[in-house]
C-alpha cells in the first residue's frame, strides 16, 4: 500500500465532470484508490496520474455490466460507490438497447452498478453508496405505462422520472438487497456543475446566468459526499436534501412503489437483449 494511502477504494460514475470529478479529486487527495467511470477518454486523460479511468457507455446494459465485471476482478473490495452520471437530452434518444437514454443512464446504470458491486462493497469494513439525484423534490413521477417515454417525451419529464426512480432505487436497495452498504440519497441543490452542452443555447445561457447568482460552488455541494466516504451514516437508508435530513415516509420514498419499480426493472433487464433493441 503506498505511503499516505487511506486503503479505501472509491468508485465514481460520471467522474470526469462537475461534482463527480470534484469528488474523485478530493478522495484521491485523501489517499483513496479512485476509479472513475466515464464515456469520454479525452476527459479521462485530464485526471491525475494515479486515478484509474474506465471508459464505458453507461447507457448500454452490456457496457455497464462489463465495467462492473472489470471492477470486481481488479478491486474485490470497494469501500464507496458514488453515482453522478447523467446527461440531459432535449430530444428523445434511443440507446443501443432500444431504451430511452435518460432512463438508461440516470437510473438503469445506477441500478446495475449498485447491485453489481454489492458483494465487493460488502467486503469493505464500512461501505457506502451515494446516489446524487433529486431526493426531496416531489415533482415528476414514474410513468408506469410508458417507462421509455415513447409517447410523451420531454427533457424535464425524463429527468424528473429518472430522479424519482433513483429515490425508489435507494429505498428498495436498503430494504431488500441484503447488502451491508449504507445507501445515501443526496440532492445537492442548484450547483455550478454538469455538462450543459446538450441543452439548447438559449436555455444554456439562462442557466449560466442563474448559476452566477444562485448556484452553490461544486466544492460546497460535494463536501458531504466526501465526508460520507469517511464516515457513512448508521442507518441503511439516508435521504438528504440540501443539508436537510428528510423523513423516509415521504410519498416519493414509498416502499410499495420501490418494489414495483424493482420488479419492472428486473423484467426489463430480462426481456432486453443488449445491443439488439428492447421489445415493444
Amino acid at each position: 500500500m503506498p505511503a499516505g494511502s487511506s486503503g479505501r477504494v472509491t468508485v465514481v460514475s460520471g467522474g470526469t465532470n462537475g461534482m463527480g470529478r470534484a469528488l474523485a479529486l478530493a478522495r484521491f487527495d485523501r489517499g483513496d484508490e479512485v476509479v472513475v467511470i466515464g464515456s469520454d477518454p479525452a476527459k479521462g486523460r485530464t485526471l491525475p496520474a494515479g486515478v484509474t479511468f474506465l471508459q464505458a457507455d453507461l447507457t448500454s446494459i452490456a457496457a455497464t455490466r462489463r465495467v462492473v465485471a472489470e471492477i470486481v476482478a481488479r478491486w474485490p473490495v470497494v469501500d464507496a460507490l458514488a453515482l453522478f452520471a447523467n446527461r440531459q437530452a432535449p430530444r428523445r434518444v434511443s440507446t443501443v438497447d432500444g431504451l430511452e437514454a435518460t432512463f438508461a443512464l440516470y437510473y438503469l446504470s445506477r441500478h446495475l452498478l449498485s447491485h453489481g458491486l454489492r458483494d465487493a462493497l460488502d467486503r469493505a469494513p464500512a461501505p457506502v453508496i451515494v446516489n446524487v439525484a433529486g431526493v426531496g423534490i416531489t415533482k415528476g413521477r414514474i410513468h408506469w405505462d410508458d417507462l421509455q417515454l415513447r409517447r410523451r417525451y420531454r427533457m424535464i419529464t425524463a429527468q424528473l422520472q429518472a430522479a424519482r426512480a433513483n429515490d425508489l432505487l435507494g429505498v428498495d436497495f436498503a430494504a431488500r438487497s441484503g447488502a451491508r452498504a449504507r445507501y445515501v440519497l443526496y440532492h445537492p441543490g442548484f450547483t455550478r456543475s454538469g455538462d450543459l452542452g446538450p441543452v439548447p443555447a438559449p436555455l444554456r445561457a439562462a442557466i449560466r446566468v442563474a448559476a452566477k447568482v444562485a448556484a452553490r460552488p461544486v466544492e460546497a455541494s460535494v463536501r458531504p459526499v466526501v465526508d460520507w466516504v469517511d464516515a457513512p451514516p448508521a442507518a441503511p437508508l439516508t435521504a438528504v436534501d440540501r443539508g436537510r435530513s428528510l423523513p423516509l415516509d415521504l410519498p416519493t420514498l414509498d416502499p410499495m412503489a420501490a418494489a414495483r419499480l424493482a420488479a419492472a426493472t428486473a423484467g426489463l433487464l430480462r426481456d432486453t437483449v443488449p445491443g439488439a433493441g428492447a421489445r415493444p
